[in-house]
């Protein structure tokens, strides 16, 4: 599919800067996929459209604070990297800002010397592979000295490195948020647990994919970076329970859908996985896994909207958007979510609709 088709126009001040004062009172769009209608709400309302028996499937990753701003030794010239993969042994892979001045053998100096790294490969597209040189935990200093990764449409750092977190983030070993997870409260999941809906929890270390954009003109010759993912036992069998029984799943973010329809695309059903997936959903791909999601408002022509519009049909997808935008919603990782929910049915969805 032509990219220009999940292009829609989104003024730059609807782009939020900042999160939300209270995590649950930003805007909701709830939208019936089955029945092509929706009404806004505010995000704690979903506590009325989330059901006894449902299956809330979080990423309870946690985002490094990855971004490191230093000096190159022989040179002192700035340079910027931002930790995309651990690769064992004090090796990673990072994005590097100027990254032709980077070569094998360079080394960078991050708070005054206290943490090394030295390039031990070249990538493309300013990829490199360096192994850190430091004394102590590696995780404090980075905490110390490193900075959070935010989109670049972010224009300032977080007053504090929570506010790029969920408030369930449990596993270090990502470059980005999962930001539909950012809307909930401690106190919201207490009521909706005591309610009756099951709260599953697996990760994905999300990395280079969320930065990369879509260069290619037909979606079809888009590869997706590669991100691990890990379900554990519990949470197969608690989906697989789940499935058997016809209770409904519902994800928190794309990411989860990733995780979710790449096990069970594989499998035939939820396993226990530490595995990659470059899994990429887009219009025609039959769901199997997920039957409701909550997401926020992703990039113009970015594979996050082509996984929505997979889920929902492309043009109430961007009908939504249209919506939203009229309706002076917040865009992107700070900015208001969606709930899309209803049957759907794939068999008879065009690929173009």
């Amino acid at each position: 599919m032509d990219i220009e088709l999940f292009n829609y126009d989104l003024p730059e001040e609807l782009i939020a800067q900042s999160p939300s004062k209270d995590r649950d009172q930003c805007r909701l769009l709830l939208v019936d996929r089955e029945h092509r209608s929706y009404e806004d709400a505010v995000f704690a309302d979903i506590f009325d459209y989330l059901h006894p028996g449902d299956v809330l499937v979080r990423n309870d990753t946690k985002v490094l604070p990855s971004r490191l701003i230093g000096t190159k030794e022989e040179s002192r010239g700035k340079v910027e990297l931002l930790l995309l993969k651990d690769l064992g042994n004090d090796e990673w892979e990072c994005l590097v800002g100027h990254a032709k001045s980077v070569r094998v053998g360079s080394v960078l100096l991050f708070g005054e010397g206290r943490l090394k790294a030295v390039c031990t490969g070249v990538y493309d597209e300013g990829l490199r592979r360096v192994r850190f040189l430091y004394e102590g935990i590696f995780l404090e200093i980075l905490e110390s000295l490193g900075e959070m990764p935010l989109p670049p449409y972010i224009r300032k750092q977080c007053e504090s490195n929570d506010e790029y977190q969920t408030v369930y983030a449990k596993h270090p070993g990502s470059a980005a948020a999962p930001t539909a997870g950012f809307h909930f409260t401690e106190e919201l999941l207490a009521r909706l647990s005591r309610k009756g809906i099951e709260i599953v929890d697996l990760t994905l270390d999300i990395g280079l994919g969320t930065f990369r954009p879509v260069k290619v003109r037909d979606t079809k010759d888009h590869h997706m970076h590669s991100e691990m993912i890990h379900l554990r036992k519990e949470a197969a069998e608690a989906l697989c329970r789940a499935k058997e029984q016809g209770r409904r799943i519902v994800a928190v973010g794309t990411t989860c859908v990733r995780t979710l329809e790449a096990v069970y695309s594989k499998y035939g059903t939820f396993v226990p996985v530490d595995e990659p997936t470059d899994i990429f959903i887009a219009p025609g791909y039959e769901f199997k896994a997920v039957d409701a999601l909550i997401t926020n408002f992703h990039l113009p022509k970015s594979t996050l909207i082509m996984l929505v519009s997979a889920f929902m049909g492309r043009q109430f997808a961007l009908e939504c958007y249209r919506h939203a935008v009229e309706e002076r919603y917040r865009f992107f990782s700070f900015g208001d979510a969606m709930f899309i929910y209803g049957a759907y049915d794939y068999s008879k969805a065009n690929i173009d609709g």
